[in-house]
């Protein structure tokens, strides 16, 4: 916005010629700035508590002190948020990053070249400019109590930017809980395996990238393959899920409105939508087709929200029966199941 000064940025990779194409791309911009650059994560870190930069991105394979290291210490002394720039073919490690704390990540194609960064510039300049609205993350206390097994209760969940810490703290806060979660969070193809296959050696549920026709079961999660939507469907008297191609117009795939879209279709009165951190306003026509259906739609707070634009735009929406922090999401989830008579 006029007025506001530019975002700083520290760039952070041991290939100089990285650095500069990082560098350069950032600083087209009138409204970002690259305060200074490190070659490694001790150079990183030094820096980093000199400067103060609003933002970080960051090379996860460095000499000395590499990405994840210098996550942790960064996170202990000078907590700043960081963007991960990683390849295609380090899709777990960049959920580890997450984990320690990086707010997002940029995947690049193909050998880490001018030629690979000038295709995510339009990515890195978003991804810089969302700063501006991050909030701090916050902890989370899981809930207790298991509720005792009955009919499979549906909750969908949207998320994007900060979505996949914050999805992975709400299964742990109702791991045990028979329901079936189906997750889209905005994410590129081949991410969303790695995605599930990591939230599946957390908790109790069984986690994985959903597949067409894959079956609605307690304890089971599944997770929106990038590129494609998630949907339920009616299958004689039970539940299945499917996955759709996206339409020309659809500017998200996975879509969070197509998920709950869906979702209001399949159960009505019975849908449960819930939106957790993200940029832009995707969720907001869904939350409505959901609450259109009589169901129910809750928002994660502004006081726990990496980014408030998805549950702020589902509420500014009136759709939104619950404006809920995090870590209130899963124990309001059991306390619903039990007031529909799924518990004790």
């Amino acid at each position: 916005m006029k007025g506001e000064r530019p975002i700083r940025v520290l760039v952070v990779d041991d290939s100089a010629s990285n650095r500069r194409a990082i560098s350069q791309i950032l600083e087209a911009a009138p409204d970002v700035a690259v305060v200074d650059r490190a070659a490694d994560g001790d150079e990183g870190l030094r820096k980093a508590a000199a400067l103060r930069p609003d933002v970080i991105t960051l090379d996860l394979e460095m000499p000395r002190l590499d990405g994840f290291a210098f996550l942790r210490l960064l996170m202990a002394s000078v907590p700043t948020p960081v963007i991960v720039i990683s390849s295609y073919a380090h899709r777990s490690d960049v959920f580890k990053a997450l984990e320690l704390g990086a707010f997002d990540f940029i995947a690049k194609s193909g050998r880490p070249d001018r030629g690979a960064l000038e295709s995510i510039r339009a990515q890195l300049l978003e991804k810089v400019r969302t700063v501006r609205l991050l909030r701090p993350p916050r902890r989370h206390t899981p809930a207790q109590g298991l509720v005792e097994r009955g009919p499979t209760a549906v909750v969908a969940i949207g998320a994007s930017t900060g979505g996949p810490p914050a999805v992975q703290r709400l299964l742990e806060s109702i791991s045990g809980q028979p329901l079936c979660l189906l997750v889209c969070q905005h994410m590129p193809p081949r991410f969303t395996k790695a995605f599930a296959d990591r939230l599946d050696r957390i908790g109790s549920f069984s986690v994985r990238e959903a597949r067409d026709t894959d079956p609605v079961k307690p304890g089971c999660a599944y997770i929106a393959p990038g590129g494609r939507h998630l949907a339920l469907s009616k299958r004689g008297g039970g539940l299945e899920v499917r996955i759709e191609a996206p339409g020309p117009k659809d500017k998200h795939a996975p879509s969070v409105d197509h998920l709950f879209a869906s979702v209001a279709r399949a159960l009505g009165g019975a849908s449960v939508g819930v939106v957790l951190t993200g940029m832009g306003g995707d969720g907001a026509a869904g939350s409505m087709a959901i609450r259109r259906a009589g169901g129910e739609v809750w928002a994660e707070s502004e006081e726990t929200a990496v980014v408030f634009g998805m549950p702020k735009e589902a509420i500014a929406s009136g759709s939104a029966s619950r404006v809920l922090r995090l870590e209130q999401i899963g124990p309001s989830l059991i306390e619903l199941l039990r007031a529909r008579g799924q518990g004790r």
